[in-house]
């Protein structure tokens, strides 16, 4: 049986995975709401999937962060706590994440045989690069977007769909979080 693949990505309203400045994590809007959401999704069992540059990016947050910050929200730690495997050609083992054990390998080859083989559905959080080429070669099933209200022109990087082909969307479910930021879950299928 294939399980399924969940691109799930943050995003300002106008395309975009982070800022060059510095408006913290969730653009400065988390809540109660998006918070406890995302300790339930993470809460279930999942293989999470993660490129080298997400990977760095945990793991410099964790052994830099104060104990107080964001980073160790309680989603945070049930996302980490999830077993993870880090596609990469550049990064080595010994990994400094718990649970995480890294594949070597094209992220195509990988996803589309852990799809085959894992007991539990496949996650991954970030990762814009690798999600866009697995987005593009067929193999996300749901395209999980949380939009911040925020409009980033200005500082605006990491677009998240900048290089995906044409695809068309079926709206699967859709959330609005602590009166602002709306989850929405989509199943892409190319547009012929």
């Amino acid at each position: 049986m294939s399980q399924t693949f969940t691109y799930d990505v943050f995003s300002s309203l106008d395309g975009y995975a982070s800022t060059s400045e510095h408006w913290g994590g969730y653009w400065g809007k988390q809540g109660p709401e998006l918070l406890a959401r995302r300790l339930a999704i993470y809460s279930e069992p999942c293989l999470l999937i993660l490129g080298a540059a997400t990977y760095r990016l945990f793991a410099h947050f964790l052994a830099t962060e104060p104990p107080d910050s964001e980073v160790f929200d309680p989603w945070v730690s049930a996302m980490l706590s999830q077993p993870m495997l880090v596609i990469s050609t550049s990064l080595h083992e010994p990994l400094d994440l718990p649970n995480a054990r890294l594949e070597r390998g094209d992220a195509t080859e990988v996803v589309a045989r852990l799809r085959e083989e894992s007991s539990v559905p496949l996650r991954s959080h970030g990762s814009i690069r690798m999600n866009r080429a697995l987005l593009n070669a067929g193999l996300v099933d749901i395209v999980q977007l949380t939009v911040f209200p925020a409009l980033t022109g200005a500082s605006g990087s990491d677009r998240i769909f900048a290089e995906v082909g044409d695809f068309d969307l079926e709206l699967l479910d859709a959330r609005l979080l602590d009166s602002r930021t709306q989850e929405l879950s989509y199943r892409p299928t190319p547009h012929p």
